[in-house]
């Protein structure tokens, strides 16, 4: 028993750090596309992109071999779903990372606090009543882009992403890459979707990447402008991707795995 309870401990930890550093990656990015003038990612937003991406490499290289680095809510959920993991640790499993999602958002003010401040100041913007530099720390919709719509962007981009990972990690897929590349292919996949659709509302596709650091903005000084943020929105980048991750991996389960030459070959008897 204590075995067991030892195992479920490491896992925690290797998620929450999973999460910590892809938020440390990412939301320092954010940063510096947006708190300085020039940016130097302004006419590079592929720059942040791929930063994003590659964060998400990193954590699945630091804590693979612990966890499995599902470091995302959406992917727990769908992999309860489909691919036998254990629905006992799902809830540990998403406090976990939110509670990574918090921790990376409290080193990121550690390292940009005096230049969000500045930022602030410069642009005579209210914390609490303004969401200055919110955009760093957690996503709100874009232009022309109402909660709704933002719901649907999420359902779809996260459905995209767990049909992506699911595919990517597929033992029966031999167009996939080998395990040690898999983690690159999946940090690019996350990269794409971004590069594609970062300016419709942030691309959570992860409820604790959003929802911890919102978490840590409530309790900061961003007050109301976090939680529950203008118009309710703290709740869409936490339904959208559930809902939209079990919709990608129904996809993949049902549609493509089932034909995967590789699966029928295994279940079809040896000839005499």
């Amino acid at each position: 028993m204590n075995k067991v309870k030892n195992t479920l401990l490491g896992e925690l930890i290797a998620e929450c750090l999973a999460v910590l550093i892809i938020i440390l990656v990412g939301d320092s990015v954010a940063a510096m596309y947006s708190l300085y003038d020039p940016s130097p990612y302004q006419l590079s937003y592929w720059g942040v992109a791929i930063t994003w991406g590659l964060g998400v490499t990193l954590a699945i290289y630091v804590t693979g071999a612990v966890s499995g680095t599902h470091a995302n809510p959406a992917v727990t959920l769908a992999l309860a779903c489909y691919r036998g993991f254990s629905w006992r640790k799902v809830l540990p499993y998403w406090a976990a990372q939110v509670v990574g999602g918090f921790l990376g958002a409290c080193l990121v003010y550690a390292l940009y606090g005096s230049v969000i401040v500045h930022y602030a100041q410069a642009h005579h913007l209210d914390f609490a009543n303004d969401g200055a530099a919110a955009g760093v720390f957690f996503t709100h919709p874009g232009e022309f882009v109402t909660p709704f719509h933002a719901l649907l962007n999420e359902t779809i981009l996260t459905a995209f992403l767990i049909l992506g990972i699911f595919a990517i990690t597929c033992q029966y897929n031999t167009a996939a890459p080998q395990a040690n590349s898999g983690a690159l292919i999946i940090g690019l996949l996350v990269a794409i979707i971004g590069a594609s659709s970062g300016y419709l509302e942030g691309w959570a596709i992860n409820p604790a990447r959003d929802f911890g650091p919102r978490l840590f903005c409530f309790v900061a000084g961003w007050g109301q402008t976090a939680l529950p943020s203008p118009q309710n929105y703290w709740w869409v980048p936490v339904v959208g991707p559930l809902a939209g991750g079990v919709i990608g991996a129904t996809i993949y389960q049902t549609l493509l795995r089932p034909f995967m030459p590789a699966l029928g070959r295994q279940s079809t008897p040896a000839a005499d």
